[in-house]
């Protein structure tokens, strides 16, 4: 591949036009690509960003074969690429004078292009995410089902909401998150634009969340998934999550996704008890571009 298979634009809804058949070809492996492009032609039409977005495309013979999105708080975004397309890009990148601050992808694309941004523009990197990503096969709702009901939210429940996406932000350590909550930029945070469901009492208290994104090239990601501490263990969560998996179907979602910690063991057996099946592992690194001291 050569840097010149590359094509570069600012201008979201020509990368669209081109790059959309690709992106839904495998709309649960491309979940984030989806719902971030998404969000920031939203932003775009609504005037609501300052500075532009870029994105690349991959081309050979006329077919797309893998994209990336580079946001103006720097977040790059990949879909999977052998080491040597990695390599042709961040080379590309660093000639162009790009500086991103993360790169998330799948794990051996993150991995990879990590190491060529380091060998072309001497930046450390610092792995700080790694996920399990589930599809949801088969919906098989927890047996015995924990008494309550699921139910989709409303502007009465917007202080529960906030305040459980921030215990769920310190939870996971999501701290850029718990700023934007705590500056009262609930609509800029990654939760502004989510569904919200709720799994309550019969007499109707909260006990549970879960939330998901719009419909995006028939994929729905169920995220965020929360339970406070006190509460967990009694089953609310795997119903709450069924409750949004069963409403992201009804939606026209083909494809429903979530992401879990590999290390949380217990809500990786929950996720596949429902019916949800391993797909695929992703990364992210950040990168440090101060330069050593001499010495």
């Amino acid at each position: 591949m050569h840097p010149d298979d590359w094509h570069l634009t600012q201008d979201v809804d020509a990368f669209l036009a081109r790059a959309g058949h690709f992106l839904h070809s495998r709309a649960a492996l491309h979940n984030m690509p989806l719902t971030d492009i998404e969000k920031l032609r939203s932003h775009r039409a609504a005037g609501s960003d300052d500075e532009t977005a870029t994105f690349g495309r991959l081309e050979s013979q006329g077919e797309v074969l893998a994209i990336f999105y580079l946001t103006p708080r720097g977040r790059l975004g990949l879909t999977p690429l052998s080491a040597e397309q990695t390599d042709t890009l961040a080379a590309h990148l660093a000639g162009l004078g790009h500086s991103p601050a993360h790169v998330i992808a799948e794990h051996d694309t993150a991995g990879a292009f990590s190491e060529s941004w380091q060998k072309h523009t001497g930046a450390a990197s610092a792995p700080f995410w790694k996920t399990h990503l589930y599809r949801l096969g088969t919906l098989t709702p927890p047996q015995p089902r924990p008494e309550g009901r699921g139910r989709l939210t409303g502007r009465k429940d917007r202080a529960q909401i906030v305040r459980w996406c921030r215990e769920f932000c310190v939870d996971v350590g999501e701290q850029r998150s718990i700023d934007l909550i705590d500056a009262g930029s609930w609509e800029d945070s990654r939760f502004g634009d989510r569904h919200f469901m709720f799994w309550e009492t019969p007499e109707g208290v909260p006990l549970s969340m879960a939330a998901s994104t719009s419909v995006v090239g028939g994929m729905v990601r169920v995220d965020p998934v929360y339970t406070p501490a006190h509460l967990r263990g009694r089953g609310y969560a795997g119903a709450v999550t069924v409750k949004a998996s069963r409403a992201a179907q009804a939606s026209g979602a083909t494809d429903v996704v979530l992401f879990t910690d590999p290390d949380n063991p217990t809500s990786n057996a929950l996720y596949q008890r429902i019916g949800y099946v391993h797909l695929a592992d992703f990364a992210g690194y950040r990168f440090s571009y101060d330069a050593p001291e001499a010495g």
